[in-house]
């Protein structure tokens, strides 16, 4: 799956040899067959929990191989709602961002951005679709505003998140005692 990916962000070498950033990452688009190890029912809710697991894996192992995603510094602008990365090609890496929610370190609590008082109401849409589901599904803890939550917790929740949205990735930036959870959507690359 990973060569399908590198593939996909067009065969992007890691290494030195490169002269420049590409000028835009094209969306990466995978298959449930991509995803889905076949182990659980087609309604089952895990199953959706399961293959969104694997499909930020994906994205995240890709984003790393392209452009080192775990190495980046971050800004998120949310009044004009975009994320941008730096890398240490001094590559900047803009996307439009969405807010997934925030979770506080100091007390293991949850806050979903779809009723966030920080975020703006166009950055909830991704929250908004967790907390559908969730709903539809009787998973309380996506439907309830504010919960106790552990940092893999808050990671399931981006997953989800982007995978539902079929967001391109998702990034946990800190902030204080806060850890911001976000997806981002098609990603443009400039030199910097």
């Amino acid at each position: 799956m990973f060569r399908k990916l590198r593939d996909m962000l067009g065969g992007a070498k890691d290494g030195g040899g490169e002269s420049g950033p590409p000028d835009r990452i094209e969306p990466i688009r995978l298959d449930e067959s991509d995803l889905d190890d076949g182990d659980l029912p087609p309604d089952e809710p895990d199953r959706s929990l399961d293959a969104a697991f694997h499909y930020l894996s994906a994205l995240t192992n890709a984003h790393d191989a392209t452009w080192r995603l775990g190495t980046a510094s971050w800004d998120a602008d949310l009044a004009a709602g975009t994320i941008t990365f730096t890398n240490d090609r001094g590559w900047k890496i803009v996307a439009p961002v969405q807010v997934v929610g925030t979770l506080n370190t100091i007390d293991g609590t949850w806050l979903w951005g779809w009723d966030h008082p920080s975020v703006p109401e166009p950055l909830r849409a991704d929250a908004a679709l967790v907390r559908d589901f969730g709903a539809k599904h009787g998973l309380e803890a996506f439907a309830t505003r504010h919960i106790e939550a552990s940092e893999e917790d808050a990671w399931q929740f981006a997953a989800l998140a982007a995978y539902l949205a079929k967001s391109q990735g998702a990034y946990r930036g800190p902030s204080g005692s806060t850890m911001i959870f976000m997806t981002f959507g098609t990603l443009t690359i400039s030199a910097g």
